[in-house]
């Protein structure tokens, strides 16, 4: 049987991304805790994902607290899902005051990942988005799902 085949795409913004910074490597480490972590509000360009599978379905799930679930868009085409985000985020001024300053946050990334058409029911995908992360259920087709074992009587 085949099994799920992802690719990810990673978009950054690094001006030599042949030469990682040693804050970005310090931060990389189990050193700080980054279950707390606003994706939104951070400097990522990059959700954290996970992928599972069980005997009916692969399930994606895609870290990224502090987005709505309209900020996502989730497109299937020809044996690739693509997760993608944009959120963008200005600070207004009030009526009469001088701005010396205006800051403002965008946000976006985009994952890929290979689905092979004929493991995967397309039809049936679902999303939901739950407590910050954002869940993908891949429905398996019926004929890849495991049989149960048959057992033969012997006469």
């Amino acid at each position: 049987m085949e099994e799920l085949a992802m690719t990810l795409a990673r978009l950054t913004n690094n001006w030599f991304p042949s030469f990682p910074s040693l804050i970005d490597k310090f931060f990389d480490g189990d050193l700080m805790d980054w279950n707390n972590r606003n994706f939104a509000e951070s400097n990522s360009t990059l959700p954290a994902v996970n992928v599972k599978e069980n005997e009916n379905e692969f399930m994606i799930e895609v870290a990224a607290p502090g987005l709505k679930k309209g900020d996502f868009k989730l497109n299937y085409d020809n044996g690739m899902l693509t997760i993608s985000s944009e959120k963008k985020d200005e600070k207004q001024e009030k009526d009469g005051e001088k701005v010396t300053r205006r800051e403002f946050s965008y946000q976006a990334f985009q994952r890929s990942f290979t689905i092979p058409e004929n493991i995967v029911n397309a039809d049936k995908i679902s999303a939901k988005y739950e407590d910050g992360i954002l869940h993908v259920a891949l429905p398996k087709r019926e004929e890849v799902k495991p049989k149960p074992v048959k057992e033969i009587k012997i006469s």
